[in-house]
């Protein structure tokens, strides 16, 4: 007896191995996968604007990345003492506007770079909803804590989703013929919107999705959604706010993408990796025993190899790391 809906899931449509640079946009959920993809050693630029939700917002940030223009300060507002960017998440707000302004277009322009190189774009769509600054109808990314009677709120349509990223797909094959999208849809639920309307934006993004699959061959979705809400649909998945995913289905999510897109040998080079990755993390319970100096050395000794097999890994900090641990026993 089968108590549980198994979603399907493409299978190796394409294939992402420790050659490729990854670009990741969106959501919170974006971060998710991200994160790993970091820990696993992939070549990853993440959210060079911060967490982004809607498809217009995340559109906006690629087409900066494509024509690098520097952010100036006309492009902040100072709110709360505090300077911001309508394009940026708050983590790239600050009291001094040449450091904000500094920060921002360090990133940009190592972005605009990794955009050009990338030969994967992983894109995921929060929210369907968009809040429109009442004083010049620009789209926001992020709201910053001001009052809501500085913004319009409104959910965006298909065909606009469509018409925009439609030109931005043409306009990045110009740029970067090899790169190859992977859309997903997150799977935290917006209730602030309602559970009616959080299931229409919902829609509104994977009919967007789909239409643009339909149109383009190098796009590509991944069910994130779907396996949450109906493969894993139990509040035990989520975390304690029922809106976002528990840490165990982040998990499972991520045996899933690993099994889509990663070959066999892109696996067994996690696999080895991770149990590396466990060694260095170890915390003894004597640091000072002979025998721990003998766990750092064979650690050190395992971390040089696989540098030594795979020189694409970067794990010169981990090397670091674990000399200065070997200095001071």
């Amino acid at each position: 007896m089968n108590f549980r809906t198994i979603v399907d899931t493409p299978q190796k449509e394409i294939s992402i191995s420790y050659t490729d640079k990854l670009i990741l946009l969106g959501s919170c959920f974006s971060e998710n996968i991200g994160n790993r993809l970091v820990d696993c050693k992939f070549k990853v630029d993440m959210n060079p604007f911060g967490i982004l939700y809607n498809p217009l917002s995340i559109e906006k940030s690629i087409r900066r990345m494509l024509s690098a223009t520097d952010y100036t300060s006309s492009d902040l507002i100072y709110h709360n003492d505090i300077y911001h960017s309508f394009d940026h998440h708050g983590s790239f707000s600050g009291v001094d506007s040449n450091q904000v302004l500094h920060q921002i277009n360090t990133r940009l322009h190592t972005s605009a770079q990794s955009l050009r190189e990338a030969t994967v774009l992983l894109i995921t769509f929060g929210t369907a909803f968009v809040y429109s600054n009442k004083h010049d109808g620009k789209i926001v990314s992020n709201c910053h804590k001001l009052p809501a009677k500085t913004f319009d709120r409104s959910r965006i349509s298909v065909d606009e989703i469509v018409s925009s990223w439609s030109i931005l797909i043409q306009d990045l094959q110009q740029v970067n013929p090899n790169i190859k999208i992977i859309f997903t849809v997150s799977p935290i639920r917006h209730l602030k919107d309602g559970a009616h309307e959080n299931q229409l934006s919902k829609a509104t993004l994977q009919l967007s999705i789909d239409q643009l699959q339909k149109e383009y061959n190098n796009i590509y979705y991944f069910p994130a959604y779907e396996i949450v809400l109906d493969e894993l649909r139990d509040y035990r998945f989520y975390a304690n706010d029922m809106t976002h995913p528990a840490s165990i289905t982040i998990d499972y999510i991520w045996e899933k993408f690993s099994q889509c897109y990663f070959s066999k040998e892109t696996s067994e080079i996690i696999a080895q990796w991770q149990q590396i990755a466990k060694a260095i993390s170890h915390r003894p319970l004597r640091p000072d025993s002979a025998s721990y100096k003998q766990f750092i050395l064979q650690t050190l000794l395992k971390v040089k190899q696989i540098q030594n097999k795979f020189h694409f890994f970067d794990i010169q900090n981990e090397i670091d790391t674990l000399e200065k641990k070997l200095e001071s026993l």
